[in-house]
């Protein structure tokens, strides 16, 4: 059994003290990749290191919404530098989030909208946070004469009555230890209703953590085949089938060999 865990920080903090465990974790329970996302210019240095000291670590490099006061007014200039020299590299974790007051809705859109636009230029799937905005997330959306080449919802906290038109704008849906818990009907419904061929799977680690993992640990990728139990079961496959149906995917939206 092959897992990808198509959204995860090995860079943070939490998980830097014990990583070659992490690592060695996760390679015994079946996950053989990795796509680690940062999130503040200050990171990108961390997890290109980490994808040259393991290969199965695959980088994405981005602003997220929570950290945007942190940027320099030279950021895009040197995201643009970095993906240029990492073909490998997508773009990521970016986003709305409009569950926060600072930034404002405005600054967010705007930096969205150039990461948005710098990752359709140089054709990059991107991962993308999203919360209680997905009205605004989709009128930037349409509103882009030009989308990147695949839209990677992290995390998936939507309403099932907007996977299709996410999908039609080139949306994939991944999912992660928040599925599992209890009480989660609308991850659940959402799940069972996902094209088979935009389905993925993640953990979000640190973050997210699926509720078999210990409590008061930091979440990492060994605890991934819990959130696959509750997704095959949500979708009335077998571990397996979901299992090689979402490494499949992975490695197709990422443009990498099975």
């Amino acid at each position: 059994m092959r897992l990808y865990d198509t959204h995860c920080h090995l860079q943070d903090e939490r998980l830097e003290p014990d990583l070659a465990g992490v690592m060695a974790r996760a390679e015994a329970a079946g996950v053989c990749r990795f796509r680690c996302c940062a999130t503040t210019e200050a990171d990108w240095p961390a997890v290109a290191h980490l994808a040259i000291h393991f290969p199965t670590i695959r980088p994405a490099y981005g602003l997220h919404p929570w950290h945007l006061a942190t940027r320099t007014p030279e950021w895009k200039t040197l995201l643009h530098a970095r993906l240029v020299a990492e073909p490998l590299a997508m773009v990521g974790e970016i986003g709305l989030d409009h569950a926060i007051d600072s930034p404002g809705r405005d600054e967010q859109e705007e930096v969205l909208r150039d990461q948005l636009t710098l990752a359709a230029e140089l054709r990059r799937p991107v991962s993308l946070h999203c919360r209680r905005a997905w009205g605004h997330l989709f009128t930037i959306l349409r509103s882009l004469s030009r989308l990147p080449p695949a839209l990677l919802f992290h995390a998936y906290s939507g309403d099932a009555s907007i996977i299709r038109p996410l999908a039609e704008l080139g949306g994939w849906f991944s999912f992660c230890g928040s599925l599992t818990r209890e009480g989660n009907r609308r991850g659940r419904a959402a799940a069972a209703l996902v094209p088979a061929d935009r389905l993925l799977l993640e953990t979000d680690a640190p973050d997210l953590a699926p509720r078999q993992a210990p409590p008061s640990t930091p979440n990492e990728p060994a605890y991934l085949p819990h959130t696959l139990a509750d997704l095959a079961a949500c979708r009335n496959q077998t571990i397996e089938e979901t299992a090689e149906l979402t490494w499949q995917n992975a490695c197709r939206v990422f443009g990498e060999e099975p």
